[in-house]
Order: C-alpha cells, then structure tokens, then sequence
C-alpha cells in the first residue's frame, strides 16, 4: 500500500540542502521551496529517509515526514495555482 507523504526541511548548509532536494525529486513532486510530496510504498518510504539521514546534520537541520492516510488527504485543501501530487505509474530511484 501507498502513502502520501509530504516532507518538509530546514538544512542551513546550501550545499546539503541542494542533495537533499536532489535525492526529494526522485520520489515525489517539488511543489514549493522546501516542500515536496511523495506518493510512496513503505521500502521507497525507507530508501528515501536513510538517503536523506546519511547526508543531514541532526543537530542543526531538520525535515519533516507528515504521512496522510487517504481519508486524511481527500480532507486537504488548495489556495491558488496547483494540484496535488497522484500516483505515478512509472518511478525514478
């Protein structure tokens, strides 16, 4: 089963936040600075958090995982230009 996973972070060094992002566009969709979403299994879900642990600084960052059980995301709401990120068929690891 999937989940929709929103992954929020705050990491000072340009250069870590720049991998950080990197390894984020190959789970899910850039939908602001420092916010993407991600529609994931539970091992694409493991595979993305080690990448990200391996590379932060866990006494001066941080990133956030708010996993959205499916009831929870058809409750979520949008202002503005946008749409929420679907289920791909096809996935870049």
């Amino acid at each position: 089963m999937k989940n929709f996973i929103v992954v929020v972070y705050d990491i000072k060094d340009d250069n870590t936040r720049n991998r950080v992002c990197n390894i984020l566009k190959n789970y899910g969709t850039h939908v602001q600075l420092s916010v993407f979403e991600c529609v994931l299994d539970a091992s694409q879900y493991q595979r993305m958090k080690r990448s990200i642990e391996r590379l932060i600084d866990v006494d001066e960052d941080l990133v956030r995982f708010y996993k959205l059980c499916e009831s929870c995301r058809k409750k979520c709401e949008l202002l503005g230009e946008g749409e929420f990120t679907e289920d791909s068929d096809i996935y870049i690891v």
